[in-house]
């Protein structure tokens, strides 16, 4: 399996690679038996092995196929990520979809390393770029990641005063709360880990699936579209994004006149595509564009961090501040601290696992960690599992690093170390930005007052949060592990 995705994905026991003895069960849909009334005691397989093959267009695997399997992603990533690729994206652009990308602040800082640019100006000279391709909007998921951070502190407070005001088992598991931003993470969890693990997990839908949901409920309107108009593309850090976007969870369904004036019932995907940091230097490089000598558009405010003077807004934490946030919302709403200026990490194990606390009088108050990579995961579950976790928050992210460290992320140049470079995309990340508190933040304060009324409100967790599966393995998955 291509090492783009993350390790989560990779690792053995997730059954992510279909040898060629085997048959992948998608097949199964390219088939018709002679018979409908086949005996449903049999075995699938075998079943399958008795149907004959009709003279049909191929049958093709997608991302939701491979989610609903009991393995992870198949090798053959080409066949599976048609879909998710430059190929389908400028196609998009050709059939006159309004087609509207969503920049993600690691993507920007990839970018600008690789260019030796700022962010920001990475930020306009490709919003000049993507619009000359036909590109209808440029925004910012730093903006919907606020709202994923303000509705993962409303979350975070309320589980928090369950755990200390119920004596009951149900309630005290609601902690640790783990972030859900992820989607190596999650797809991990759901598919190993079993239901234990799930109901730690945020339900907040991430920065991705939040602009997603913004987009095809409100800006669609303030841009006089209809949901099934708009071809939305963002870009990502990490190849798991892809399988994020394909989960059926951010699918909804809207009605659509059609021309005889019947009403139908549309499908309509949060996420579209998903093309990753170095995708997009592949099309700059496809289209013979010397990047650096491009004009610097002005930004699309409409769902852009920016303020007047062209700084873009940020968070402490460069994949997306979670447990920073939240700590520092934390502190002030349930005991009064307000705490100013960077928080003081003490590294635990590695630079990858490192915990900041909240002391008064000797007593710990709250107890945060960041949790990065597979290595750290595991043993951070290990302790859930046994109940042996004094966490109240954990951020977990598949990748060393977290999130500058993506698969999807443009690669180092030569003779520059993997270390060096994400020193760059540290950097790089927090240049010309200006932290700022999400709650503050007057692009979010409108979204809630227009739509999603508050934190926490039944809107919001119509829209903003989301549900976690566990994944029952087949038996043939089972007894190919023996």
């Amino acid at each position: 399996m291509s090492e783009k995705f993350s390790a989560t994905l990779r690792i053995g026991d997730l059954n992510d690679y279909i040898a060629p003895s085997q048959g992948c069960v998608v097949s199964l849909n390219g088939l018709k038996a002679k018979s409908t009334k086949l005996d449903k005691s049999l075995n699938p397989e075998k079943v399958g092995s008795s149907i004959e093959p009709l003279q049909t267009k191929p049958v093709q695997i997608s991302l939701k196929d491979c989610l609903a399997c009991s393995g992870c992603i198949t090798s053959a990533e080409t066949v599976m990520l048609q879909k998710q690729s430059l190929d389908e994206f400028l196609s998009q652009i050709n059939e006159g979809k309004a087609v509207i990308v969503s920049l993600s602040p690691q993507s920007r800082a990839s970018l600008a390393v690789h260019f030796g640019l700022s962010p920001l100006e990475v930020f306009r000279k490709l919003t000049t770029f993507l619009k000359s391709l036909g590109v209808k909007a440029i925004f910012d998921t730093s903006c919907s990641r606020d709202i994923s951070l303000i509705e993962s502190c409303n979350e975070f407070i309320s589980r928090y005063k369950q755990s200390h005001s119920m004596d009951d088992e149900k309630h005290k598991s609601s902690l640790p709360m783990i972030s859900s931003a992820c989607p190596g993470w999650i797809c991990y969890a759901e598919k190993t880990l079993g239901s234990y693990i799930l109901p730690y997990i945020s339900s907040v839908k991430s920065p991705q699936q939040t602009i997603g949901a913004i987009i095809k409920h409100q800006i669609c309107q303030k841009l006089s579209l209809r949901p099934d108009e708009i071809y939305h593309v963002t870009v990502m850090p990490c190849y798991d994004k892809k399988l994020e976007a394909a989960r059926d969870d951010f699918v909804f369904q809207v009605e659509h006149q059609g021309d005889g004036h019947e009403n139908a019932s549309i499908e309509i995907t949060e996420v579209d595509s998903v093309l990753t940091s170095g995708e997009i230097l592949d099309l700059i490089q496809l289209k013979s564009v010397d990047f650096k000598a491009l004009e610097e558009s002005p930004l699309d405010k409409l769902l852009t961090n920016v303020n007047d003077e062209g700084h873009l807004y940020g968070v402490y934490g460069s994949s997306g501040g979670y447990a920073d946030t939240i700590f520092r919302y934390a502190a002030k709403m349930l005991f009064g601290r307000e705490i100013k200026g960077p928080l003081d990490y003490k590294t635990i194990r590695n630079s990858d696992f490192q915990e900041v606390t909240l002391e008064v009088e000797g007593k710990t108050l709250l107890k945060f960690a960041l949790c990065y990579g597979f290595r750290n995961l595991q043993n951070v579950v290990r302790k859930i599992k046994i109940g042996k976790c004094d966490y109240h928050y954990l951020e977990v992210m598949a990748c060393p690093s977290g999130c500058l460290n993506g698969g999807g992320q443009i690669k180092p140049k030569s003779g520059q170390s993997g270390k060096d470079l994400i020193q760059s995309l540290e950097n790089a990340y927090m240049e010309n930005v200006l932290v700022a508190d999400p709650f503050e933040n007057p692009l979010v304060k409108s979204l809630y007052d227009v739509w999603l009324e508050q934190p926490g409100s039944e809107k919001a967790k119509k829209h903003m949060h989301t549900a976690y599966h566990p994944v029952v393995k087949s038996i043939t998955s089972q007894l190919q592990n023996w």
